[in-house]
């Protein structure tokens, strides 16, 4: 055990989280407690779980953080774990992207569609649902009753130039929001139309139903038989999207029920979100039992990271599959997001437990779908690290592997790159993208000096503050690789090794050179030739391919920049802010240029001194030059 017990009498007893780090300053754990002096205690009062004894071995130090309450202490927890990720700690991961119905609410003129990712402000999402497809079947019945547009910005904004709605309005499934001049849609009209469609999707259907059919029926008594059936349609179309969503409770309740199954090392979690006694949407979790970790706990550690971006959608109760640790701090916690009691319960008889069975069943289908798929995706990493490392003649197999590549076309726009494979895969947070500056011409030598030399002259100095001490939170290169990659063969092989001795590290290197896919080694004159079939040489290209791509995409883009680059840019005293003021006074850098400098000390912001600077620099004069000559 390398953490030194701090003494008994420096902890707080009262409720807070703590954090392990090792010994580089990155935090391995963070954990809570209700007294941080009691739990803490437990880490060297008895014997240990093999996965805790790990952490310990890892970690060097550790530190606490006292909350008020038990409750502040549970988000602070999550709060902590979500920022640095620590490699002990249980880790979620969505089985699949699952797709939502949204409604851009925020927008002038909301739209329906299918969205995935992360939830953005002003939108409402409704799901999440198993299939897009199944979300693009309930709008097709829905914009029959409800015209809200579907459409993308691009294609409304194109509609509104030419002056016509689609065909969309034609058949009567768009309001036609992007010519209200013509269709004579208003805000307020159709802002009531989006909110009536929300309303039934978070399942009030009654109203809508009722409503339809009092329609339908006054139409065909005032023998206006065409209304009517356009409005029996519609009442068949919502009655449609309906039946397509399960009744699975004799009532209209509203909960999430919450599966799960697990083994020693993962867990699996179902949750379908019940609105009205009908299931609105499902979605799953997988999780990595990093850490010692019971069931009770792990249900109280799935209920935080369910509900903490979710305070809007917080149902009165949630069926879980087992009491969940610290359940009256939970329940505190969620009704104070949803304002109102809310209750955790599992289910023994009745519909309830029906429903927690099929959750169940779900959750059990899903763990054995992904032990398949996690048997096949980690054997083979495992094997191609493992691989790796004995063709290499490396100790241990290369955890952390950097590789770096260089781009350029002539002289202008090098760039490097560098990007980061952590377990196999790639850690796209830790990719940096390096503007070569100080080599002139073209010279891949001396570039790939300067990017490896700004690296690891970072590395001491993202993990120390200015007063030489550890940084709570280092930064992104902090940490050394286990491998050293470089795009090429001996020449950029040998200027790794010089950076790596100039800063007195020990850190294999290799170069791979793309015409025979040889591997240079340091110290030895014939490049190393690895099978072709092997998945280590599959991994040595997997991530030289992805250097060259991360350094291509970023030259391009620099290109692409320079060429858009006025003639505004390389003026002093001109931002973006005068440049565009210059750009909407006059309309074009055409006019800007026949401007004289008084019309051009006419645009706000801009003075006579800037306006004749920039007359100067269109013209291609200096000051001092358009003083003699007038």
């Amino acid at each position: 055990m390398s953490v030194p017990r701090p003494e008994a009498a420096t902890i707080p007893d009262a409720p807070g989280a703590y954090l392990f780090r090792d010994a580089d300053g990155r935090v391995v754990y963070v954990g809570k407690a209700m007294s941080l002096r009691k739990r803490l205690a437990s880490y060297w009062g008895r014997p240990l779980h093999p996965r805790t004894e790990a952490m310990m071995a890892a970690a060097a130090s550790v530190e606490w953080i006292v909350a008020n309450t038990e409750v502040d202490g549970l988000m602070l927890e999550y709060n902590l774990i979500k920022s640095h990720r620590p490699r002990f700690n249980v880790r979620y991961r969505d089985d699949k992207s699952y797709p939502y119905l949204a409604l851009t609410v925020g927008e002038k003129w909301p739209r329906a569609r299918v969205m995935r990712g992360p939830k953005r402000k002003g939108v409402r999402y409704f799901g999440p649902y198993g299939h897009a497809y199944a979300i693009r079947e309930t709008l097709d019945a829905l914009t029959r009753v409800f015209p809200v547009r579907t459409c993308s910005n691009a294609f409304f904004d194109q509609r509104a130039r030419a002056g016509r709605p689609c065909l969309y309005y034609d058949i009567g499934r768009c309001a036609g929001p992007c010519v209200p001049t013509t269709t004579g849609v208003t805000d307020e009209g159709y802002r009531e139309v989006v909110e009536r469609l929300a309303d039934f999707l978070a399942g009030n259907h009654k109203p809508v139903l009722a409503g339809l059919e009092a329609e339908m029926r006054l139409a065909a008594d005032v023998l206006e038989f065409e209304r009517a059936a356009k409005l029996r349609d519609q009442l068949a179309a919502a009655r449609k999207a309906i039946e397509s969503q399960e009744m699975v409770l004799g009532r209209r309740d509203d909960l999430d029920v919450v599966g799960i199954e697990e083994d020693d090392l993962e867990a699996a979690f179902q949750v379908f979100y019940v609105r009205g006694g009908r299931v609105m949407g499902r979605r799953g979790w997988v999780v990595d039992k990093v850490e010692d970790i019971d069931t009770p706990r792990l249900v109280s550690s799935f209920l935080r990271e369910l509900y903490m971006d979710r305070d809007e959608d917080v149902p009165p109760r949630i069926l879980v599959p087992a009491w969940p640790s610290e359940r009256d701090v939970l329940e505190e916690w969620l009704s104070g997001l949803r304002r109102t009691r809310v209750r955790i319960a599992v289910s023994a008889r009745g519909d309830g437990r029906r429903l927690l069975q099929m959750v169940t069943q779900n959750a059990k289908e899903a763990f054995v779908r992904h032990k398949l798929k996690r048997a096949q995706d980690f054997a083979a990493r495992s094997r191609a690290l493992a691989e790796l490392g004995d063709v290499l003649g490396l100790p241990l197999a290369p955890l952390r592997i950097e590789c770096y590549d260089i781009s350029n076309l002539g002289p202008t726009d090098k760039v490097g790159s560098m990007v980061v494979f952590e377990d196999g895969l790639p850690k796209r947070s830790d990719y940096r993208k390096f503007e070569v500056k100080g080599v002139p011409g073209q010279d891949d030598f001396a570039s790939m000096e300067e990017v490896l030399r700004r690296r690891f002259s970072r590395l001491r100095t993202d993990a120390v503050d200015r007063g030489g001490e550890p940084r709570r939170r280092p930064g992104r290169f902090a940490y050394p690789p286990s491998l050293l990659v470089v795009d090429g063969g001996r020449g950029q092989l040998s200027v790794a090794e010089r950076v790596l001795a100039e800063h007195g590290l020990s850190i294999p290197a290799v170069g791979l050179a793309k015409r025979l896919e040889e591997v240079y080694l340091p110290g030895q004159p014939q490049p190393l030739t690895i099978p072709r079939g092997s998945e280590s040489l599959f991994l040595l290209q997997h991530i030289r391919d992805e250097a060259h791509r991360f350094a291509i995409t970023y030259h391009r883009a620099k290109r692409a920049k320079r060429a858009i680059h006025s003639a505004l840019d390389d003026i002093p005293g001109v931002g973006v802010t005068r440049k565009k003021a210059l750009l909407r006074h006059f309309g074009s850098l055409a006019r800007l240029r026949a401007a004289s400098p008084e019309q051009i000390a006419a645009t706000p912001g801009v003075g006579l001194s800037l306006a004749r600077t920039v007359y100067d620099h269109l013209h291609r004069l200096q000051p001092v030059e358009r003083r003699a000559v007038g």
